[in-house]
């Protein structure tokens, strides 16, 4: 089958399916997020001090955290009441000293819009202070609110060091759908590759930067994707604690381009279709927290990659 006759067919079985789900007339404003650093598009993980925007909306960072993650040495030295900062990695030094909003890069004072910051025993510096003090490309990302420090090309799962495993513990729940198994060819996948939400973001058929619980003004219960795509992005489904499977079609009259290639997708939690395609009556009791699994389907040539759901019930 070629692949422009499968996207051909997909279209139409999304239309069909997408139909029949419920769409709100408005929408409620997310919430404010926490921000993320990523470093060679890998997020960098903040024991305890996290990052900020400060009332002048600047995003301070953990400097210990990413400079070290930099491969940098952080030292600090307490003189005439103040703390001393340096930075030092083989081909950059920077001294700052906290409270000020200048520093000294490579021999040359570098003035920020901010003071650097001691806050939760972390020294907090401005996010250009680590472009400029450890010569790294840095780029906030208000979409997501994330820093991207380095490279932005994002990894496939297998790149990431995740295995892939035998499909057959999933098998009977994947197959309560026909046909949900098959890769593009209309053969049987054998392999699924399991991941964690901390994963993201990953490359699959889309680039998938995040995923995450949305709720209408209705009420009405969704998961947000953001991915990189020119078009819509590709269904999904859950894999249920009753050991079943609910295909989910994006809903296009819903998403949004967010003006940087990527785009915010909508896929309903629960779905009339699936009482029109497997019968199931009370379809609307159906819950984020009923779900197991989050996989991606026809998203990969040789195996499904399948999300465990952070936000699943005990």
């Amino acid at each position: 089958m070629s692949m422009k006759k499968w996207m051909l067919s997909l279209t139409a079985v999304t239309l069909l399916w997408g139909a029949t789900s419920t769409i709100p007339t408005t929408e409620a404003a997310s919430s404010t997020k926490p921000i993320e650093v990523l470093l060679n598009a890998k997020k960098i993980q903040f024991p305890d001090a996290k990052p900020f925007q400060d009332s002048n909306d600047y995003v301070m960072v953990p400097i210990r955290f990413v400079s070290e993650a930099l491969g940098a040495k952080v030292g600090w030295e307490k003189t005439g009441g103040q703390l001393a900062v340096s930075i030092k990695n083989d081909a950059h030094a920077v001294n700052m000293t906290v409270g000020q909003n200048t520093a000294t890069v490579d021999g040359q004072t570098k003035t920020y819009e901010t003071k650097i910051i001691l806050k939760q025993n972390r020294t907090f510096v401005p996010l250009r202070l680590v472009s400029e003090g450890l010569g790294q490309t840095v780029e906030w990302d208000k979409v997501s609110r994330w820093v991207w420090i380095g490279k932005k090309e994002i990894a496939a799962l297998e790149d990431k060091g995740l295995q892939k495993v035998s499909i057959e513990p999933y098998k009977k729940a994947i197959n309560t759908i026909p046909n949900l198994i098959n890769d593009i060819y209309r053969q049987p996948y054998d392999k699924v590759v399991v991941f964690k939400q901390s994963d993201l973001p990953i490359k699959l058929l889309h680039d998938i930067y995040s995923v995450e619980p949305y709720t209408s003004s209705n009420g009405t219960p969704y998961l947000k994707m953001r991915v990189k795509t020119k078009a819509t992005a590709g269904s999904i489904f859950f894999l249920t604690k009753g050991k079943d499977a609910r295909l989910r079609y994006p809903m296009d009259d819903m998403m949004k381009d967010n003006g940087d290639g990527t785009k915010m997708v909508y896929y309903p939690i629960y779905s009339s279709g699936d009482e029109l395609f497997q019968g199931i009556k009370n379809y609307k009791s159906f819950k984020l927290a009923s779900i197991e699994y989050i996989a991606f389907a026809l998203a990969s040539e040789d195996y499904i990659p399948m999300m465990v759901n952070p936000w699943k019930g005990n």
